[in-house]
C-alpha cells in the first residue's frame, strides 16, 4: 500500500496534528512486525501520552475503520494514560496481506499478543557512558485496558476470555456476544471493492451517507473522518485506506480456531460461552438504533454476570463515534477507576 500522507507536521518520529477542535496534539507513530500463516507484515500504530505511564489504553477500530477514528477519545486521555490506537492488518497503515484468507481472528489475536508484549515490556535503562542506571529503567504497565468499535471489541472480548489475560478493563463499542447474520451481512456491504474518489469532498459525501449511523458529528469531525480515511493513490486519486480482501474473511471460507461458533451459529455470531469467560469489569456502550448490539443481547450480558456497565445513547447506530463529551466522559470515567 502506498503511503499516507496526514494533515500533520512530522518532528522526528512525532506528529502534531491541529485538526480537533483547534488544539494541537501529538502522538508517536510506531510499527513491529507480527506473523500469520503466509509469512510476517507490519503493524502500525500511534502512541499518545507518557511511553512510560503505567496505564495504557488500547484502542482497536471496526471493520473497515483505522486508528484515527480514535483522535478526539485519546487527546482527552492522554493526559491521563498512555492511549495506543493500532491499525488492524489490512487497515490504516498497516500492510495488506497477501492471502487474502489470513485475514481471520487468528490473525487479529496473533497481532494482538504482539502489540501487548511490546507495550507492556519495561523501558531499557538509560545509559550514561558505559554505566547503566536501573534506577532509571521504567516498570511494565501495571493497568491495560481495551477499547474496541464492532471488530475492536470482538478482538478484546476473545482477549479478555483467555486465561492470564492482562486486561483490567474492558469497553466494547456496540458489540457484543451475539450478532445476527443479517446484521453482519449489512457491515459486509461498507467493504466494497476499489472505490476512488476525486476530492476530499466526495469523500466527506461517502462517508456522510456510510457511516450515518455514527449519530450527529459536525462539520468538523467529518472533514477529520474524511481525511484519514483515504490515501492518494495512481493519477491523484483517493481511496479508502483498508484492503478489499478483507470482505473475503465474512465468506466463512476457513475454519478459525480462535472464533468459536456457539449452538446458535444458525441465527448469527454466538459466542456467549467466550462472555462468560470474561471476569474484568466491562463497560457496554449501544446504540440505541443499533442491530448489531440488540437491547435483549445488552440485557442478557448484564444478567450473565457482575460487573458489566452499559449506556444506551439515543439517535445512533452502530456504531458511536466516541467524539462527543457524553460518550468520552462515560469511558474516562469507567478507565480512571
Amino acid at each position: 500500500m502506498p503511503s499516507v500522507t496526514h494533515e500533520a507536521c512530522q518532528v522526528g518520529s512525532r506528529w502534531v496534528c491541529t485538526m480537533l477542535a483547534g488544539m494541537d496534539v501529538d502522538f508517536q507513530t510506531g510499527s513491529f512486525l507480527s506473523l500469520s500463516p503466509g509469512g510476517f507484515h507490519r503493524i502500525a500504530y500511534l502512541d499518545w501520552g507518557n511511553p512510560a505511564s503505567d496505564h495504557v489504553v488500547v484502542c482497536v477500530h471496526g471493520l473497515a475503520r483505522n486508528s484515527r477514528d480514535f483522535d478526539y477519545l485519546a487527546r482527552e486521555l492522554a493526559s491521563h494514560c498512555r492511549v495506543v490506537c493500532v491499525d488492524v492488518v489490512g487497515r490504516g497503515d498497516s500492510d495488506w496481506l497477501v492471502d487474502k484468507g489470513d485475514y481471520s481472528f487468528s490473525t487479529y489475536l496473533t497481532d494482538a499478543a504482539a502489540l501487548i508484549a511490546r507495550i507492556s515490556a519495561p523501558a531499557p535503562p538509560v545509559a550514561f557512558g558505559t554505566f547503566r542506571s536501573r534506577r532509571s529503567a521504567a516498570v511494565a504497565p501495571k493497568r491495560i485496558d481495551w477499547i474496541g468499535t464492532s471488530m475492536g471489541g470482538l478482538i478484546g472480548m476473545l482477549l479478555a476470555a483467555k486465561p492470564g489475560s492482562p486486561i483490567r478493563r474492558l469497553v466494547l463499542n456496540d458489540v457484543g456476544p451475539f450478532i445476527s447474520w443479517g446484521s453482519l451481512y449489512r457491515l459486509k456491504g461498507y467493504v466494497t471493492g476499489v472505490v476512488s474518489f476525486g476530492s476530499l469532498g466526495e469523500v466527506e459525501s461517502h462517508l456522510r451517507q456510510a457511516l450515518s449511523q455514527f449519530g450527529p458529528l459536525s462539520d468538523q469531525q467529518w472533514r477529520h473522518l474524511a481525511k484519514h480515511s483515504v490515501y492518494e493513490a495512481e493519477e491523484g486519486r483517493l481511496q479508502l485506506r483498508y484492503d478489499p480482501g478483507i470482505g473475503d474473511t465474512m465468506r466463512g471460507a476457513r475454519a478459525d480456531p480462535e472464533f468459536p461458533m456457539g449452538p446458535n451459529f444458525l441465527s448469527g455470531i454466538d459466542l456467549w460461552s467466550t462472555w462468560a469467560e470474561i471476569q474484568c469489569p466491562t463497560l457496554v456502550l449501544r446504540g440505541a438504533e443499533s442491530d448489531v448490539l440488540s437491547r435483549e443481547t445488552l440485557v442478557r450480558m448484564k444478567a450473565g454476570r457482575p460487573g458489566v456497565e452499559s449506556l444506551e445513547l439515543p439517535g445512533i447506530g452502530h456504531a458511536p463515534a466516541l467524539m462527543s463529551y457524553d460518550q468520552i466522559a462515560a469511558v474516562k470515567a469507567f478507565l480512571l477507576r
